[in-house]
């Protein structure tokens, strides 16, 4: 979603919704990826919302018409050593991400503003140990003003054989159960569609879209992205910010696999 289908001012551009009606009638299934809560994505997509397959939280949590599909929760002590670890860090924010909402634990007024745009169901309180070990926490996202690449993810690389460790944007960082990853989900959706990595295509902007690049036989970094994503993509299509998804959706519906007749 953001950095790929959201240009920078978190919008979906109308042409997006006039495109996905004709994949409708097409019988083209589309799938938002996002490390953001379900609720949020949604709220984006909200016009189609029972139209689309969801794959939240990074992997975490898979959802169809509000219908749990798929859920993995992180193991409450590796939250509780994540917790610890990220608390240490300097000009650090941590978000746990739970089935129940998010849960923040600052009340720095900048942060909850910025968080607000990606988390429509969340509760602030006095401190995470009071909801850490009686709620099921898909991830645990962490947030720095400069770079989580840079600040956060050297001090937490010693939960790497615990946790799946993701740096998802330029500022966040989640940490979550180390079979949460988009790749999984989008697989996990395969399977339980009928659907085969030929019959797929994937957009991504950053790292945590990795994984699922191996689960279609196309994919596309918008030219924002990661210089990760650029190498393992076939294609690049534009930015975020000029359509780069929505001309991608235009030269499928284009395209003589898909032609109507």
């Amino acid at each position: 979603m953001d950095g790929t289908l959201l240009n920078s001012k978190g919008e979906v551009h109308p042409i997006f919704f006039e495109l996905h009606e004709k994949l409708k009638q097409r019988d083209i299934l589309f799938c938002a990826a996002s490390g953001r809560q379900y609720d949020s994505i949604i709220n984006k997509l909200s016009s189609i919302q029972n139209d689309i397959y969801v794959i939240a939280e990074n992997g975490s949590n898979v959802q169809h018409q509000n219908q749990k599909l798929l859920q993995n929760t992180i193991d409450v002590s590796v939250a509780i050593s994540a917790i610890e670890i990220l608390r240490k860090i300097e000009d650090t924010y941590i978000v746990l991400c739970t089935e129940n909402g998010a849960y923040i634990e600052t009340t720095n007024e900048s942060f909850v503003q910025l968080f607000k745009e990606y988390y429509n169901n969340y509760h602030i309180v006095d401190s995470l140990d009071e909801v850490v070990s009686k709620v099921g926490i898909y991830k645990i996202a962490s947030y720095h003003g400069t770079s989580s690449e840079a600040y956060i993810f050297p001090f937490v690389k010693e939960l790497e054989k615990e946790a799946l460790l993701k740096v998802s944007g330029q500022h966040w960082l989640d940490i979550s159960d180390n079979q949460s990853n988009k790749g999984n989900a989008l697989q996990f959706l395969q399977k339980e569609l009928n659907i085969s990595k030929n019959e797929t295509i994937v957009i991504g902007d950053y790292l945590n879209d990795l994984e699922l690049f191996e689960h279609a036989s196309v994919g596309f970094a918008v030219k924002n992205a990661h210089p990760k994503i650029k190498e393992i993509a076939q294609y690049e299509t534009e930015s975020n910010d000029n359509l780069g998804v929505e001309r991608v959706l235009k030269a499928v519906l284009d395209s003589k696999l898909y032609s109507e007749g």
